[in-house]
């Protein structure tokens, strides 16, 4: 006797449709940071960085920019080049806090802005996985209840 199995899934007409996003995208997130829109990523393309030059800030290690022109002047740009970019605005699902006692050099490099407060670092991350990582380190999610920091 042979058992026929069917797949419901690969039966559905849905896969046959064209996504409508494309995952080889590297993705970065552009923070509202008062009136400056900020991000970092390591870019390995030299062009892609040389462009971006005059939006760096070296001594904070991001891009920033002031205006939302110039902001979507960037976003175009990184568009073309490959990169999906979201716009956060609400930024504490990014923000974290560790003792100034703990080490935190590896929760520093991908940080877009810092603060100290009492006994803790706190630090507005560049990612969700950033996030993620800096937990593991022993960081916890900081509950910002004035919203105030980073604004």
């Amino acid at each position: 006797m042979v058992n026929i199995v069917t797949i419901p899934s690969l039966l559905d007409p849905y896969l046959l449709m064209p996504m409508d996003f494309d995952i080889t995208r590297k993705k970065i997130n552009v923070f509202k940071i008062g009136k400056r829109y900020c991000f970092k990523h390591y870019f390995t393309d030299k062009q892609v960085f040389t462009e971006l030059m005059p939006y760096y800030n070296k001594e904070k290690y991001r891009f920033e920019c002031g205006t939302a022109g110039e902001r979507n002047k960037i976003i175009k740009y990184l568009w073309k080049v490959g990169y999906e970019v979201t716009l956060v605005e609400d930024l504490h699902e990014y923000i974290i806090k560790i003792n100034r006692m703990k080490p935190y050099v590896s929760i520093l490099k991908d940080s877009i802005e810092q603060a100290e407060i009492g006994k803790d670092r706190i630090f507005l991350m560049k990612d969700i996985s950033s996030v993620e990582y800096a937990i593991e380190q022993g960081a916890e999610q900081y509950i910002d209840t004035n919203q105030a920091l980073f604004r």
